[in-house]
């Protein structure tokens, strides 16, 4: 079982230890989707108020030390992709961590976010701290687009080049597949897909409540 330490280490391994952007403390509200489209992130290319840029990966989910430069692999000639460790995971039954993409308007590279959600069901209630790493001109302002696995590759396919992707497995363009499919994935991202059917039990889209830029543990250590 993944331990409540793993959101710090792998912050530091996804984002280069990217400074997280500091913000007042704010709620607001809204809807969630998901996605996982493999291309190469939106605040992996560097940008103003930055000290460092999301990590990203070659075609063979290994780390790249051009990140920064390297063109997006969702691009002709491409070699940047989105690196499998960009899943969610479960600490326990009612808190997980995850990443996000944010509205393009106001993007807030490496902020963080904690998510309370509301919709009626076995959901309601579960907090999921997400950190944004990507971006989307077709994100609302109120909407967290939640990386995951078979989520629908969204506006962008990066995922028929570097893992094969086909609609069989991996569903609709929006929304991914309306079954689980997970065990036909490749097995770094079985883990990530399956996160939808057991942590959030299959629920989609739910809303939340949130916090913006949450208190971040930061002594703590791998297990």
């Amino acid at each position: 079982m993944p331990s409540f330490t793993r959101f710090a280490a792998l912050a530091g391994l996804l984002t280069s230890s990217a400074s997280f952007v500091a913000a007042v403390a704010a709620s607001g509200s809204g809807t969630t989707t998901r996605y996982w489209d493999c291309c190469k992130p939106s605040c992996a290319w560097s940008q103003p108020g930055l000290t460092s840029t999301v990590k990203t990966c070659d075609i063979n989910d290994q780390p790249l030390a051009n990140g920064v430069t390297a063109q997006s692999g969702c691009q002709e000639g491409g070699t940047s992709f989105m690196c499998s460790d960009q899943s969610p995971w479960a600490i326990s039954d009612n808190l997980a961590y995850g990443f996000a993409a944010v509205s393009a308007s106001d993007p807030k590279c490496c902020q963080c976010y904690r998510l309370t959600f509301t919709s009626e069901g076995p959901i309601k209630g579960k907090t999921m701290i997400v950190q944004a790493t990507n971006t989307g001109h077709d994100v609302s302002g109120t909407q967290f687009d939640l990386a995951m696995p078979g989520g629908g590759f969204g506006y962008f396919d990066g995922c028929s080049r570097e893992w094969n992707a086909t609609s069989d497995v991996w569903g609709a363009q929006y929304g991914g597949s309306n079954t689980n499919q997970c065990h036909r994935y490749p097995a770094p991202l079985q883990k990530g897909c399956s996160f939808r059917w057991d942590w959030m039990k299959g629920q989609s889209n739910p809303k939340y409540i949130s916090l913006f830029s949450p208190t971040f543990p930061t002594n703590l250590q791998m297990s």
